[in-house]
């Protein structure tokens, strides 16, 4: 299997399954000499980890990262970043009935196929579970990039929406409600509508939004490796993501141009900011915002029809613990796939200048 790793300078490679003994990640070409804030990485996994709220799945796992090379005397060496995270709470069990089915709009199909052979106990490696060690990597690209500031936060669950621009929403309340929606009137509107989604057995999608302060003018290269396209593919590979938007997005293809163009200040800033602070590919020092849209989560408490290996078709229904909607898990593996992106372009930068 190809594709486990994300990344030119600053490089994560990932490996291990939902249900296996450990996760883990190497993280190369991180600079030396980074004092490494332990804390702040165990913060961002609690916030990723499963089971934090009566809205997420019930599955309990600690999280706890434990780090093996790459930090000494809690600095960084340059050498690559070991780590693993065990699982403590698996319940394979709960996967039997899916042995040699397929679940609908899961990866058991295409991976079969594929590869001819599948570790069918909660998805294995395509299981959301990986994120984990994406957390990791993104905790320690945050304290590279100590000066940028990356906030994540849902902002739509079905047809629940924030009206709000994210300039006008205070970002402190984000943590405070467990949908982690930054208005707190809709978070409540939203926490009480994911629970009767819970109650029917079903689940429902949402949009994560990200805005990205203080980001240095120039981080970007064209022309293919432009700053959006890689914040797009980095959005993109995390599970159940279905589309991305950066600034104006699709609402700007209703303006005329006159109505969308960024007027300059004298300081190089821009009057509006409908660029998402991305031209030609480069940061140019403005906000950067985005969007992420995310299905929802395919493992459903009702009865569906799919088929067996043999083509055979046959009835499921889903078991175990799973998550009724995922984005609340998900505000900080936007946020780390962020960090993960900008952190590369900030060393490909210093790179040039030396």
């Amino acid at each position: 299997m190809a594709g486990n790793s994300f990344g030119n300078i600053f490089k994560l490679s990932t490996f291990g399954e939902s249900h296996g003994p450990a996760l883990g990640g190497v993280i190369d070409g991180c600079p030396s000499g980074l004092k490494i804030d332990l804390s702040a990485i165990e913060l961002e996994m609690d916030r990723r980890k499963p089971g934090q709220s009566t809205i997420v799945t019930q599955r309990k796992e600690q999280d706890i990262v434990t780090f093996y090379s790459g930090i000494f005397e809690g600095k960084t060496t340059g050498t690559p970043i070991g780590f693993l995270i065990h699982n403590t709470d698996q319940k394979s069990k709960d996967y039997s009935h899916i042995k040699d089915s397929y679940r609908p709009s899961h990866a058991d199909y295409v991976y079969d196929k594929k590869y001819g052979h599948r570790d069918y106990r909660g998805g294995g490696r395509s299981s959301a579970r990986e994120t984990a060690c994406r957390v990791v990597a993104g905790a320690i690209a945050k304290q590279i990039l100590s000066d940028v500031k990356i906030t994540a936060f849902v902002s739509s669950v079905g047809e629940i929406k924030i009206d709000k621009h994210y300039s006008e929403l205070d970002f402190s309340e984000i943590e405070k409600n467990p949908v982690r929606c930054a208005d707190p009137n809709t978070a409540a509107s939203m926490e009480k509508f994911i629970k009767e989604i819970r109650k029917e057995g079903d689940t429902i999608g949402g949009v994560v939004s990200c805005v990205i302060e203080n980001t240095p003018v120039g981080l970007g290269e064209p022309v293919f490796d432009k700053l959006h396209a890689d914040l797009g593919k980095a959005m993109l590979s995390i599970n159940a993501v279905k589309g991305f938007e950066f600034g104006s997005g699709f609402q700007g293809t209703r303006l005329k141009g006159s109505q969308h163009n960024d007027s300059f200040n004298a300081d190089g800033k821009t009057k509006t900011n409908n660029s998402g602070g991305i031209q030609g590919g480069i940061s140019n020092g403005m906000d950067i915002y985005f969007n992420v849209a995310f299905k929802p989560v395919a493992t459903i408490m009702k009865a569906q029809q799919t088929i067996d290996s043999n083509n055979n078709v046959v009835e499921m229904k889903g078991k175990g613990r799973h998550d009724p909607c995922v984005v609340p898990r998900a505000v900080p593996i936007v946020e780390a796939m962020a960090a993960l992106v900008l952190v590369d372009f900030y060393l490909i930068n210093r790179t040039i200048k030396l």
